[in-house]
């Protein structure tokens, strides 16, 4: 992705960021992600934030005890308890923002850089923070040049998908996207699964990402019995 004129350099992104944890919800380098944001103590992390000279907060999912695992109910967390963290997630700029009359806030994200948590901090006023670490995803504040898609595939089993699931779309518009633009929007609106949209985070490349999206698409519909439906242009 090309760095916007207000995003932080590499060098200047923070180590010490409050975190959003909200499952099946994804942020990706380059995208841009609506939030609707009511409850207290997050009211509280974005009055923060918009304090700070780059607004910077990481959103990730929270890891779900898996229900096959066999210590069954001592995963099973306490009252109060905080769920534990995926390991990484992505950062993002809070572009925009706008205040209800019921007391809410309206943001736009700006996905900048992924993330590993190198250590979760002492909560600050209810809300998360981590020490983030970025070192290996220096490449998502840069164009991708050597970006391979399989762009016939990945347009074949994405109009299958959007027919069994009768998702209507903008075949023109979805056509004329870039590469970058396009797998990046995808990932972020396609109604997949937390551990899906997990998986599509932690994709190396945006290569990487375009084949693990077209292998979740074809799978989803080849699940469901409706490999050969007649995809509708």
């Amino acid at each position: 992705m090309s760095r916007g004129p207000f995003d932080p350099t590499f060098e200047h992104l923070p180590r010490v960021i409050p975190v959003f944890p909200l499952t099946g919800v994804l942020l990706l380098p380059g995208g841009r992600l609506p939030l609707n944001v009511f409850e207290p103590r997050y009211l509280t992390m974005t009055r923060a934030v918009l304090a700070e000279e780059y607004r910077i907060v990481g959103m990730i999912q929270p890891r779900e005890p898996d229900p096959a695992d066999n210590r069954g109910a001592g995963l099973a967390l306490r009252r109060g308890e905080e769920p534990p963290l995926y390991r990484m997630g992505c950062a993002g700029r809070i572009a925009s923002f706008g205040e209800t009359e019921d007391g809410r806030y309206m943001l736009t994200l700006t996905g900048l850089c992924r993330f590993e948590i190198a250590e979760e901090m002492t909560p600050l006023d209810g809300y998360r923070r981590v020490l983030a670490d970025y070192h290996r995803f220096r490449r998502d504040l840069t164009d991708e040049a050597d970006t391979e898609v399989d762009r016939s595939r990945l347009m074949a089993a994405l109009k299958r998908y959007f027919v069994h699931r009768e998702i209507s779309a903008d075949w023109k518009a979805i056509e004329a996207a870039a590469d970058d633009r396009l797998i990046t929007s995808l990932a972020m609106t396609c109604p997949f699964a937390p551990s899906e949209r997990q998986a599509l985070l932690e994709a190396p490349t945006l290569t990487e990402r375009a084949r693990t999206m077209t292998l979740l698409l074809e799978m989803a519909v080849a699940e469901d019995g409706s490999g050969s439906s007649d995809a509708r242009n």
